[in-house]
Formats: structure tokens, sequence, C-alpha cells
């Protein structure tokens, strides 16, 4: 039988399978490279660090003006400064204040160490900061407070904006106890950029700066028209006075050096006179004479209390809560015990305010602290949630009255939900 193909043609088909082959190789190359370098290309999403939102929004730091005149200045001695992100559409007479967190110092060593970060010194302050969680601008994230005026106002004072201590000169170095002047400064310089006019403004604050914010509430709603509506929430920022697991009040001992050091007990002028001063800082006192609502935002297992009320240094000598006070989920059953004595003492300790007309709180059972400056905790798919309900979603309601928020969850770990952080390494005390 004669051949079916000469041997040029078959040599040309030869040329043919290896050309297709080859382009089949280079095919499968150039994917390979567009699904590594320009993913989107091929219709998948690109990441995002705020699970398919936009990126935060950076917002400029304003030193306040004229502030040394007034002696209104941080721990060193610089104009303290906040940042102001302008509202728009039906938001721009709406205000949102937040005030910044970051604990106290109670010494001449650790005050001297503040001064130094942007906790003591506008000098150290980013120029620039993201404004995540309920000071997002993104609907999404935010979906109450998205488009109002927000500002946020940096904590340089060390003890919560609090002191009003005039001379200067401490142990034998220069330190300036003036928070609650670095606080009345602020106020000025914000009311006539159209606080004053404000329609409806909410103070808000994150641990040192939650109980800043029960510090606070009943002055800033007294800036307000009266007319106008005006709330207060303190998120992470109810710490107890309870004894620590070596049976000392640490808690108790460290506000009494902070209070003596930037002579607080003026500022609390209905605190009982036979209460150590420290106990007139803590908020189960400070929030018994506030009128204005407030609502407590605080998980039952807050992970900065664990560490520096529960567990503080000097508590643990043999490290046994090492891994537990930085992962819940490593906690032995006596730990766990002990956990759940310390959020009965928050329930019991706020049960007085659960019976406040007007008042809410959210009391989730999850490791975590400052739940409202973060945008994964505030409102994501991955939020906790009590009764279906994200920490921004039972805020909203409250603020805005459209039901009563009085959540409590139930104990460790029945919540599926909970957002709970694991640490890395152990908090700072600043």
């Amino acid at each position: 039988m004669p051949p079916l193909f000469s041997a040029p043609a078959l040599h040309r088909r030869r040329l043919l399978r290896h050309a297709a082959a080859f382009a089949l190789v280079l095919l499968a190359v150039a994917l390979l490279f567009l699904l590594l370098v320009h993913p989107r290309s091929l219709g998948t999403p690109s990441p995002s660090p705020s699970y398919g939102h936009r990126l935060p929004t950076l917002v400029d730091l304003t030193l306040v003006h004229g502030a040394k005149e007034k002696g209104a200045v941080c721990l060193d001695g610089t104009p303290p400064g906040y940042h102001w992100l302008p509202g728009f559409g039906d938001g721009s007479n709406k205000w949102l204040l937040h005030l910044e967190g970051g604990s106290w110092c109670r010494n001449r060593t650790s005050c001297d160490h503040r001064k130094k970060t942007s906790l003591g010194s506008s000098a150290y302050m980013e120029t620039r900061v993201e404004f995540v969680g309920i000071l997002s601008d993104d609907k999404a994230q935010n979906p109450d407070f998205y488009n109002w005026n927000k500002v946020k106002i940096r904590y340089c004072d060390g003890a919560s904006l609090s002191g009003n201590v005039q001379d200067e000169h401490q142990y034998g170095a220069t330190f300036f106890f003036r928070g609650q002047r670095i606080w009345e400064a602020v106020m000025a310089e914000l009311l006539p950029k159209g606080l004053a006019r404000a329609k409806q403004a909410f103070l808000t604050g994150c641990s040192a700066g939650g109980l800043s914010t029960y510090i606070h509430c009943d002055d800033f709603r007294a800036l307000l028209p009266k007319d106008s509506t005006v709330k207060c929430l303190a998120d992470g920022g109810f710490f107890l006075d309870v004894e620590d697991i070596s049976g000392r009040r640490y808690m108790r001992g460290f506000y009494n050096d902070v209070a003596r050091q930037q002579d607080l007990r003026k500022r609390f002028p209905g605190c009982s006179s036979d209460m150590e001063p420290g106990q007139c800082f803590f908020p189960q006192e400070v929030a018994k004479g506030i009128t204005t609502p407030m609502f407590i935002l605080n998980p039952a297992y807050d992970v900065w209390q664990v560490e520096h009320v529960l567990t503080p240094d000097g508590s643990d000598p043999q490290n046994l809560w090492q891994d537990c006070r930085m992962d819940i989920t490593k906690c032995n059953t006596k730990q766990l015990e002990i956990l759940q004595g310390f959020r009965k003492s928050l329930l019991d300790a706020i049960s007085e305010f659960k019976k406040k007309r007007g008042w809410g709180m959210f009391i989730d059972s999850c490791f975590i602290h400052c739940q409202s400056m973060k945008s994964l905790a505030w409102h994501s798919p991955s939020a906790s949630r009590i009764n279906n309900k994200t920490v921004a979603e039972a805020v909203g309601d409250w603020f805005f009255d459209r039901r009563e928020v009085k959540e409590i969850d139930c104990e460790y770990p029945c919540n599926p939900t909970c957002y709970n952080v694991v640490l890395e390494q152990p908090y700072q005390e600043g």
C-alpha cells in the first residue's frame, strides 16, 4: 500500500505539532503572568484591607492655635492636636468627637518616658492618621455616622484630660499636667468651626479616652444648644476596681498615684472624702453623676484589663497566665473560672447604670479592647454580634432611638460570632 503522506508532508505535520505545543506553552505562561500580576483582568477582585471596601481616609493633624498662651499643653509643653474630617450631605451639621486612649503615667519615670512619645508630645504625633471604625467615612463600614463631621482628639496629658496643675516643676523636672485645659482649648477651637451649631453631637472615646468620655460627657452637653441631641459612648473604658490574682488592688494603687500626681481630687468634688483619691477616678464613681445619655461598650473579657487589672506585673511570678492573657483559647479551667468572676464583677458594677433611662450598653463575651476603632470589630461580616446586631448597628439603634439597647452577652465561649484577638506580644501600659 502506498504511504498516505510523502516525507515532506510528514515533516510539515511534525513542525505544526511542535508549533502548536509551543503556542500552548506561551499561552499558559501568559495566563500565569496575568493571574500573578493583574488578577483584576481575569475578574478576580484585588485584595483589600477593609474586607472589600475602599482604603481608609487619611486625615491631617491640626495643632491647637494659641494653646501655649492658655497653658493648654502636652506633658512636654508642646501644643495639643486633633484631626478633623468635615461632614457632608445631611451630616454637615452633625458632629462625632473621639477621644484617643493610651493608659496613664503614674510617676516621674513613666511620665518622662511618655514625653518622648505621641502620648506626651505633639512633636511625635503622626501628621496623618487613618479614620476607621466609628470614624470611617465609608457607609459600608459606618452606616449611621459616615457623613458626619468627625474629630479625633489626641491624648497627650497622661490623665484622661482631667488634670490642671499650675506648677510645671515636678520631681525636679518639667511636666505639664494640663489635660483639663487641653479639653477646653480643643472645644474652644471646634465650636466656631460648626460644633456650636450641631443638631446632633456624639462624644466617644476608647480605653483611657473612654474614661475621658465619662469625665467630660456632661461638660460636652453643656457646650451645645439645648435643642440638639447630645449623647456619649465610652468604649473599653469601664476599668474595674477589683483585686488582681494575687489579692492586691493593683489598679487602685495605680490610680492613686495618677490622682495624687495630677491633684485630681479637686476635679471630682462629689467624690466621698473617705475614699482614696484613685477610687474617685474609676468610671463606676465618675458615671454616677452623669445626666447625659451614655452608652457603655465593653467586652466582658477586656484583653487590656485581663493583663493590667487582673494579672498585672508582680501578680504572676511563675508566668502561669502568660499564654492565657494573650489568647483566651489557651486559658485552663481554673483561669476561665477567674475570668468568669471578672465578668461578674463588671456586670455588678454596671447594674445600676442598666436601670438609667436613656442609657445603653453592649457587653459582649469577647477577648478584645476598643471595638469602635477597629473596622473588623465595629461593623463587618466578621464582627461580633449580640441578637444578630453588630456593635455599629446596636449603637446606631440606641443613638437614634430606634429601640432600647441594653445587650448583655452570655458567658464565654457561648458566642460564635466573637472577634477575639490573639496578641503576639503583651500590651504596653502606654
